[in-house]
């Protein structure tokens, strides 16, 4: 099935740089410096090899869909009230998972250079903004998206080859410091930034053609550079032991940024990095929603029914301490996320096939009726 206004694969890719490159560049690194130290980077690159297999299941699923909308693919397979309750379950978590993202940005804007400002009015601008971008349409969100992650890429390439002067990579040294343990029980938290590939079946009625396992091959290879970036910038100019300890280790890096003895104090680009990411990721995120709840073209029930629901949970995750807050991100809410979307990915695998297998034998009793008459 293709829609009129339809995107292109590039745009795909694009998306999946912001909406989950912005968590593997940023919110995955506190929890993995803390629980991998040094090797962390370890941990990437074994759950991206592990994970790369993974990516198989989403080209058999989209196959067995045929790019149908997701919700209409179940809605046939499992009946009305099964597709119900997957849909809304999915629905509720993808809008959980949105409200951290947006909370963690707002704590960080609070605490880095609008300490004044009530977080709250923060939330209720920031999410005015985001609704008015879902309320368009895929082909803004991706146009726009584009004109943004020109500026996060550049200024990204600036930070890591800008602070070469400052970084000792025999800090990346021993290897396996303390065994294997700490680098296998980190693997989960990129695990769980590369696990949201499975989101952008959501939308492939969407796209005009369907995503090749090379497509995803190689969103995950970008997605594993832009983890690697930051993280090994953190432990090779902090020291392991420093960068475990720090908020935000990809802002602090900014930091460090001089060019020559007169020009520095330049991690104000960050925030232009940071706050475009988070609008395109959580635009991105609730325009999902919208499309599964058959909302999108429909201004007013997005209003209606996305923002309501949306500012109330990131309300009282606003007023948690943030250490609790870091806590419940990294300990449940990253792990719920890699294992929720691979439990999925299972279940969709297991509809597709056992819905193949129905059909297969449906034919084949045809077949055996048409030749009896004969």
């Amino acid at each position: 099935m293709k829609d009129v206004g339809s995107i292109g694969i590039l745009h795909v890719i694009f998306l999946s740089m912001t909406v989950i490159g912005l968590k593997n560049h940023v919110t995955i690194l506190p929890p993995l410096l803390d629980t991998a130290q040094r090797d962390g980077w370890l941990s990437v690159l074994f759950a991206a090899v592990i994970l790369f297999f993974w990516l198989f299941l989403l080209v058999y699923v989209q196959k067995k869909t045929q790019q149908k909308p997701i919700g209409d693919w179940l809605h046939q397979k499992i009946g009305k009230i099964g597709a119900t309750i997957v849909i809304y379950t999915i629905a509720i978590y993808l809008i959980i998972v949105t409200a951290f993202t947006m909370v963690e940005t707002l704590q960080w804007v609070n605490t880095t250079f609008l300490p004044q400002t009530p977080v709250i009015i923060l939330l209720f601008i920031y999410t005015i903004l985001c609704i008015l971008l879902v309320t368009t349409s895929l082909q803004t969100m991706v146009i726009l998206n584009v004109f943004v992650l020109f500026g996060v890429v550049v200024f990204g390439f600036f930070v890591a080859f800008t602070n070469i002067q400052v970084k000792n990579y025999d800090l990346l040294r021993p290897f396996f410091e303390h065994g294997f343990e700490p680098v296998i029980k980190g693997m989960i938290f990129p695990a769980s930034g590369f696990i949201e590939l499975f989101i952008l079946l959501f939308l492939q009625h969407q796209y005009k053609e369907r995503i090749r396992w090379y497509h995803f091959a190689i969103m995950l290879f970008i997605l594993t550079g832009l983890t690697l970036g930051p993280l090994i910038g953190a432990i090779t100019e902090f020291g392991p032991v420093e960068a475990a300890k720090q908020r935000y280790p990809a802002y602090e890096e900014w930091g460090l940024v001089t060019i020559g003895r007169y020009i520095e104090h330049l991690d104000f680009f960050s925030i232009y990095q940071w706050l475009t990411g988070t609008f395109i990721r959580v635009s991105f995120l609730l325009y999902i929603v919208a499309d599964l709840l058959k909302m999108t073209g429909n201004p007013k029930r997005i209003w209606n029914m996305l923002a309501p629901p949306f500012f109330i949970i990131c309300l009282p995750l606003i007023m948690l301490n943030e250490n609790l807050f870091l806590k419940i991100k990294g300990n449940y809410i990253l792990t719920t996320t890699f294992i929720f979307f691979f439990a999925l990915s299972i279940f969709f695998v297991i509809i597709a096939s056992l819905s193949d297998k129905s059909s297969q034998k449906g034919k084949t009793e045809k077949q055996d009726m048409e030749s009896g008459e004969s």
